[in-house]
């Protein structure tokens, strides 16, 4: 049986402490009666042993030693013999008969034999000699209520002691499971926002590596609760000046009145903001969910050369559009585990950073290369690059740099990138290219 089907029979208490408790005395109870049958073996064993030496001597010591003639001796009411006593003569005579109904036979196995008499079972042994037949026989039944009795004073203190063992057994399983009601207590106090470890003091070894695993979930709680709440507020922060200019260019429309230059410039520019505003929308979705993307679809193989393919026809549109030239310079066949859509997201976002940074007519190239054991994905631009000082902090959330570049961003294009690409296994390196002066963006991906 299975510690699952264990644990799960019918009317079997749920509570861990009753379960304990059951399961204690049901082993004491178990181990007194197998004590006790043990007790009523080995008595029965050693009075099987005494009695038949006793039979033994008691043919030895009558044998040449009773004269011819039937010899019956009445009883007293309160007396009683344990052995049955029978002496026959070569001829067939009764020479001895002790007091008893049990007749036994006159041609009877020497030795040890057993008949029944009478609903009973006896131990008979004969002895022959040259002058007579000497027969000694015994109830079993006597024996058995020995053995029983035996048994049954080596088992009565136990069950004698049996509801003081309980009480032990209930307190001490109380005691043990002391510290569960103590940290149960302290979770039971504690606010939704209280997410410091619970203390190990005075536990025993066995729930250590429970606390010890619950304390690191507790903490990798508090750091995406953390998260959360600076995602919220920077969110709001950012979120807060697209709509008032949007406002503002909404304003400036209706003042425009009849005046189309005015009329036309004022749409532009609320186009301008609604795309702004769209964007920076979308990017922090895209963030949220490669966030939670441990609930997501699981993994699978990967074609990453054919994703880089894709990922330069859809961002050529926008390359055309900014004067600038983008292509895909090197593409070795390399497949990883990954999800397809959150690398589609991830190579989006590196193309669309280098093709907003770069000058016009500035270029930007995109490679994929087997480096050992990894597969290396590098985007290269013209652009203005990233001061190395600045390169740890452009992961972070809605940070721009310093540059003075007349760039329009959120601030979430590299964050969406290093989330993706954690979930990944991949690590990313920030450069300057050799070849085109701007930024080099390196992410260097696990083999299939």
């Amino acid at each position: 049986m299975s510690k699952k089907a264990l644990f799960e029979l019918e009317g079997l208490p749920r509570s861990l402490r009753n379960r304990l408790i059951v399961f204690l005395l049901a082993g004491m109870s178990l181990a007194g009666l197998v004590q006790g049958l043990s007790a009523y073996h080995t008595a029965l064993h050693e009075a099987d042993q005494i009695f038949d030496y006793q039979m033994q001597q008691m043919a030895i010591s009558l044998r040449g030693g009773v004269g011819r003639g039937t010899v019956s001796l009445p009883l007293a009411q309160d007396q009683s013999f344990d052995f049955l006593v029978q002496v026959w003569g070569v001829d067939g005579a009764s020479l001895f008969r002790s007091p008893g109904e049990l007749l036994l036979p006159q041609q009877a196995l020497l030795g040890f034999t057993e008949l029944s008499q009478g609903g009973k079972r006896f131990r008979v042994f004969s002895l022959q000699t040259p002058y007579q037949l000497v027969q000694v026989a015994q109830d079993l039944a006597v024996r058995q209520r020995m053995a029983g009795q035996l048994a049954w004073r080596t088992v009565l203190p136990i069950a004698l002691m049996w509801p003081f063992l309980a009480l032990l057994v209930w307190w001490v399983v109380g005691q043990a499971l002391a510290p569960v009601q103590r940290i149960s207590a302290q979770l039971t106090q504690r606010g939704a926002d209280d997410l410091a470890p619970l203390p190990a003091q005075d536990l025993p070894s066995e729930l250590q590596p429970l606390l010890q695993a619950f304390n690191k979930l507790l903490g990798r709680v508090s750091q995406a609760f953390a998260a959360q709440q600076s995602f919220v507020a920077n969110a709001a922060h950012e979120l807060r000046s697209p709509l008032a200019a949007l406002s503002l260019q909404w304003q400036g429309l209706k003042r425009a009145g009849s005046d189309e230059a005015a009329r036309a410039l004022a749409q532009e520019r609320l186009g301008q903001g609604i795309a702004r505003a769209s964007r920076l929308t979308e990017q922090m979705l895209q963030l949220a969910r490669q966030e939670a993307q441990g609930q997501g679809p699981a993994m699978q193989a990967v074609d990453l050369a054919a994703l880089c393919r894709e990922a330069v026809v859809e961002a050529s549109v926008a390359a055309e559009q900014a004067g600038g030239d983008l292509g895909l310079s090197h593409a070795d066949e390399i497949q990883i585990q990954g999800r397809p859509e959150a690398l589609r997201v991830l190579m989006r976002n590196l193309l669309d950073n280098a093709i907003k940074y770069s000058p016009p007519g500035g270029r930007v190239d995109l490679s994929l290369q087997r480096d050992g054991g990894l597969a290396l994905l590098r985007v290269e631009d013209g652009g203005p690059g990233i001061p190395p000082e600045q390169r740890e902090r452009v992961f972070e959330r809605f940070y721009r740099g310093d540059s003075h570049e007349p760039v329009q961003g959120s601030g979430l294009g590299l964050a969406i990138v290093q989330s993706i690409a954690r979930a990944h296994g991949a690590t990313i390196g920030l450069a300057q290219s050799a070849q085109l002066g701007g930024l080099r963006l390196e992410v260097k991906f696990p083999l299939a």
